[in-house]
């Protein structure tokens, strides 16, 4: 087996306090999420809500998941009643959809709204001016079981880690105009989610909160 163990602190290590580990367990076998979580691990983040909901009932009831990957809306009924937070909401009409779901079991569910940052076209997400209009436009005010928690973002996929670093500073740069100016008050408007196996020490010099790191885990995917 891979030593996920060991690669889990390696990450830990390197992160200051403040900044939390989202283990991205996705195509990954329940022993690597159950050798991570036996090292005090709880946060996994999936995209897949098939592989979701076969992991969910087989594992401890004490795991926060992650929805990482792109949320169609149609999917959103199936994950509503376990899933934590959802960490790339790229519309309204998602964020709405994740609101009418929580609400029929009761849950509130974490929300991050994503950024398309990056120049690759094939990254998902709103642009900053979608995202100004988005929050000017105030409809999200009235849902009662989401909670914006902040951004996430996608660096772009390049060895170039200053172009990265520009990137994710427009993101942190972002998330203070934003939460000066519609979150001064609201101490949950706090994460700031960006950096993966191989960006993360930028991305934690970029105010990030949360890194999603996978490969530098777990190893190869198993698909």
């Amino acid at each position: 087996m891979f030593d996920v163990k060991k690669n889990l602190h390696q990450v830990l290590d390197n992160l200051p306090a403040g900044v939390r580990l989202v283990a991205i367990s996705k195509y990954h076998p329940n022993e690597y999420i159950l050798a991570a979580y036996e090292e005090g691990q709880r946060v996994f983040g999936e995209s897949h809500e098939q592989e979701l909901r076969q992991k969910v009932p087989a594992l401890p009831k004490d795991i926060e998941w992650h929805f990482i990957g792109h949320l169609q809306t149609n999917k959103v009924k199936y994950i509503a009643p376990y899933i934590t937070m959802v960490e790339a909401v790229d519309s309204l009409k998602l964020l709405k959809e994740i609101d009418k779901q929580a609400a029929k079991h009761n849950r509130t569910i974490k929300c991050l709204l994503e950024l398309h940052i990056a120049e690759e076209s094939t990254k998902y997400g709103l642009t900053l001016d979608a995202c100004r209009q988005l929050l000017a436009d105030g409809e999200w005010r009235q849902l009662q079981h989401v909670q914006i928690c902040g951004f996430m973002m996608m660096a772009s996929f390049t060895d170039d880690m200053e172009q990265v670093r520009r990137e994710m500073m427009v993101a942190a740069d972002f998330f203070d105009e934003v939460k000066e100016k519609y979150f001064a008050d609201d101490p949950v408007f706090c994460e700031r989610s960006w950096g993966m196996s191989d960006d993360y020490p930028v991305a934690v010099e970029c105010r990030s909160t949360m890194v999603r790191i996978g490969t530098a885990i777990f190893g190869p995917r198993v698909y």
